[in-house]
């Protein structure tokens, strides 16, 4: 990191904290700390939902996933927009009517407070553990890359965040989010312009999309479906369309940390146009940041790649006695690369003319040494193992952030890094504000102190958000990595999501089933969920759709057990 760097990642973070705590200054109840005076208009909630999901997760590990597996995982996006639709005809318009500050505010009315506070519950844990590992991913990352220690970057990213979140509540959040989005859009975008600059001279953007083709990068949508095999496959267009959608149902329905977005809009009418734009954008947004890292693959095939990518953790295997094993693998796999890199100019020749033969020849000879190459990258991850038994050897979180710090610019490189921060607070800052409202609403004010006065649950608020954000803190200093990041957020979802949909969904449109019914079948559901996850290899997209099935189902089947009286709403 250069002088100019720095002036450029701490100028973008400063102006941003200083300009949420500026705007949002002087809140005097919870009216305007947890719903922001319902002052916000469609864009703002708009940007907001998205910068919420944009955490630095998406940054980090999408473009790693993307170099790994291709764009396929664009896929566990394609219920989003029906999703979307959904919510805005059916759950805006009566969380707007019933004037609640969360979701499940609306769940005692329609059931009873034992109902109300299981769903809270089930939210303060999993939004609990993501906020954690929010901060930890892209700390870990960046204390890795930037030499800095664990601890002071989870603390940095954390006291930010709870800095001007305390300061101006769900407002503050909302509108911080406008210009992060800004800075994480323009920093990806021109990472993107970047990388395909860098390519060779006789490569065009037009080959090397065909090169990613052909060597299996391009794989958008995949219509497969086997009884047998698809279940446990995370990214096809039936795991995204099903699973995603309810993945989504629950998260922009039931979740707090996005609901609490578009409670504090002018009108239904704002709050829906909010969500709407949301659904319009996040696929061709999340299959940008996808291509951007396809083409991070593409630059590598003429420019040699690490072996291992975080390149700290291999640094000290060279203080250990398998340092030569190492170096010589090193050198097996920089020999493989010269020649892989003459077969796929070979290729990119052959598609120039159109030669099919020759494209076939090449593409064979390019998945050969691509082969070839990946079993050394798993010898060298054998060797770390050997050498430090406690490094992360799953190093495609680190595809992105290596080629940032290695090729782009200066100036550029403070850029790319103020966009992973940003987005690391943005989510954090959400989460934190959904926290302490569900924490305040749901459980303190209903269960605890019902007499307080405004101004007291607008300081339990404060309190509850810096005790959430000391929580997320200190679960991200001593977490451990979770296969793909991006994926453990979405695993850790996916786990209690289900069970939380199915919970609004009884509410929302089966009226037969009460109260008792559909909290012993919440119960039962979630027990349904983790032993799946625990003891079977289904995909966690499917746990969205089984944990909302079971509790509907279990519901019917307890309600005529029971056969209590309707709950008046």
């Amino acid at each position: 990191m250069r002088p100019l760097d720095w002036v450029v990642l701490l100028g973008t973070l400063g102006f941003i904290v200083s300009y949420g705590v500026w705007k949002t200054r002087g809140s005097k109840d919870i009216e305007g700390y947890l719903k922001g005076d319902n002052t916000m208009k469609w864009w703002t909630i708009g940007l907001s939902i998205m910068a919420t999901q944009a955490s630095a997760i998406t940054f980090l590990s999408t473009p790693g996933q993307a170099y790994e597996d291709g764009m396929r995982f664009v896929q566990f996006y394609f219920g989003l927009p029906i999703a979307m639709v959904i919510i805005s005809v059916t759950v805006i318009p009566i969380f707007y009517r019933l004037n609640v500050y969360t979701a499940y505010e609306f769940l005692e009315n329609r059931f009873d407070l034992k109902t109300r506070t299981l769903a809270a519950l089930l939210f303060l844990v999993q939004r609990g553990l993501a906020a954690g590992i929010t901060i930890y991913a892209p700390a870990i990352i960046l204390s890795t890359m930037l030499g800095w220690s664990l601890t002071a970057t989870n603390l940095i990213i954390g006291v930010l965040v709870i800095f001007y979140t305390v300061s101006g509540g769900t407002k503050a959040v909302s509108v911080t989010q406008k210009q992060q989005m800004a800075v994480m859009m323009g920093g990806m975008i021109i990472a993107g312009i970047m990388v395909v600059s860098y390519l060779p001279d006789n490569v065009g953007f037009g080959d090397a999309v065909a090169v990613a083709g052909k060597m299996g990068k391009m794989n958008v949508v995949d219509f497969s479906w086997d009884w047998e095999t698809s279940w446990d496959d995370r990214y096809n267009f039936w795991s995204g369309m099903t699973g995603g959608l309810f993945l989504a149902l629950s998260y922009f329905g039931t979740d707090q940390s996005q609901v609490a977005r578009y409670l504090g809009g002018k009108s239904v009418g704002e709050s829906r146009l909010g969500l709407l734009f949301n659904g319009l954008l996040k696929i061709p947004m999340q299959f940008l940041i996808l291509f951007i890292g396809v083409m991070v693959f593409v630059f590598y095939q003429f420019n040699q790649p690490p072996v291992f990518f975080n390149e700290a953790a291999k640094g000290k295997v060279y203080a250990t006695e398998y340092a030569d094993e190492l170096r010589g693998l090193e050198a097996t796999y920089a020999s493989l690369f010269e020649q892989k890199q003459e077969a796929v100019h070979g290729l990119v020749s052959a598609l120039k003319a159109e030669d099919a033969a020759a494209i076939a020849t090449a593409e064979a000879q390019v998945d050969s040494y691509t082969s070839a190459g990946k079993q050394v990258r798993e010898q060298v991850k054998e060797v770390i193992r050997k050498a430090t038994p406690d490094a992360e050897v799953r190093d495609t979180d680190y595809v992105f952030i290596s080629f940032v710090m290695k090729y782009l610019p200066t100036g550029l490189v403070g850029l790319l890094l103020a966009v992973i921060f940003s987005a690391a607070m943005s989510s954090t800052a959400s989460e934190l504000n959904a926290l302490a409202s569900t924490t305040v609403v749901d459980i303190y004010k209903r269960s605890v102190k019902q007499d307080g006065s405004p101004m007291h649950y607008l300081n339990a608020s404060r309190l509850f958000t810096v005790g959430w954000g000391l929580i997320a803190i200190l679960f991200a200093t001593y977490a451990s990595l979770l296969d793909n990041l991006i994926q453990a957020v979405n695993i850790i979802g996916s786990i209690f999501y289900g069970t939380i949909l199915g919970i609004f969904l009884v509410a929302f449109y089966f009226k037969r089933i009460r109260g008792n019914a559909v909290f012993f079948a919440a119960l039962l559901a979630e027990a349904v969920v983790l032993y799946c996850y625990y003891f079977t290899d289904i995909a966690f997209l499917w746990f969205n759709v089984i944990g909302c099935g079971c509790v509907v189902i279990f519901g019917f089947i307890l309600q005529a057990g029971f056969g209590e009286k309707k709950k008046a709403v």
